[in-house]
């Protein structure tokens, strides 16, 4: 049995339940989960700055975790303290601003300051703003269901697609140059594997998701294709940057980035399509 299997056993046998229970618990709107998201966030950005320092001249690596961790702190905050979200996107420009001001008054040089800016502003934005917006669902009326929702599209998609992927992608592998691996068979399994959450939690919580079945598979497709591409992003930012794997903190898969590349893309998409979707939440 290889890694890759043992790997994805794991995550059903252990991760899930571990991520379900965390859903459960949700004394002040979940507090559990977001220690774990901002753990997490934490360690991803740690990850993503190692991969970008192969391309990048960057900004000292304790200005911008410290930073990232700062936006999720804010979040970890409002979960006790129930303050307006608009502090959660100034803790966010705040920082973009703070590395601006470092780099004026710090820098010694400058023939290197683009870099170190717009590495820093794409670290404070693909894990300190994107990641967030996993945070905001636990304020949600139904938080419980709607994450359950959330991480089972995930989840069913990153599994059905790698599943189909090894049945049926043999002889269709390569449509996507960041993923040569990636099949046409893998590609159509994760959007049935979206669509197939959706469908089981559209029965189980029809108060919820209420009217045509049509919108949960059309909000099935929307997040198995930036789950998809989610994954493929990292891809790329490792291929740019000659990295096999984000880090080594998870036998098997790799790092912490790894594991939620297709949850930093999928979230802010997932937050907003739900809310249009359904009034009612």
């Amino acid at each position: 049995m290889n890694s890759k299997v043992i790997s994805r056993l794991c995550i059903f046998f252990i991760g899930i339940p571990v991520i379900i229970a965390l859903i459960v618990l949700n004394q002040f709107n979940h507090l559990a989960l977001h220690a774990v998201i901002t753990m997490a966030a934490i360690l991803a950005s740690s990850e993503f700055y190692h991969i970008l320092s192969h391309n990048f001249k960057l900004q000292k690596k304790y200005i911008i975790i410290p930073l990232t961790c700062f936006i999720h702190l804010v979040m970890f905050a409002r979960a006790i303290f129930v303050f307006d979200f608009s502090f959660v996107y100034f803790s966010y420009i705040a920082s973009l601003l703070l590395c601006l001001t470092i780099e004026v008054i710090f820098s010694k040089t400058f023939e290197d300051s683009n870099h170190r800016i717009a590495s820093s502003f794409l670290i404070l934005t693909y894990i300190g703003l994107l990641f967030t917006f996993l945070s905001r669902m636990t304020f949600f009326e139904h938080s419980r269901q709607i994450l359950i929702t959330f991480f089972t599209m995930v989840f069913f998609c990153d599994s059905l697609a790698w599943f189909f992927g090894v049945l049926f992608g043999k002889n269709n592998k390569g449509f996507i140059k960041a993923s040569p691996n990636k099949s046409i068979a893998g590609f159509c399994g994760g959007i049935f594997g979206s669509i197939l959450s959706g469908v089981l939690c559209y029965h189980l919580w029809s108060d919820i998701f209420t009217g045509s079945i049509l919108k949960i598979i059309l909000l099935g497709v929307l997040i198995s294709l930036t789950s998809i591409i989610g994954d493929l992003v990292e891809s790329v930012f490792k291929r740019s940057s000659q990295c096999k794997d984000s880090g080594s903190i998870i036998p098997g898969r790799g790092g912490i980035l790894d594991s939620i590349d297709s949850i930093i893309f999928s979230a802010p998409v997932f937050y907003f399509a739900i809310t249009h979707i359904y009034k009612n939440l």
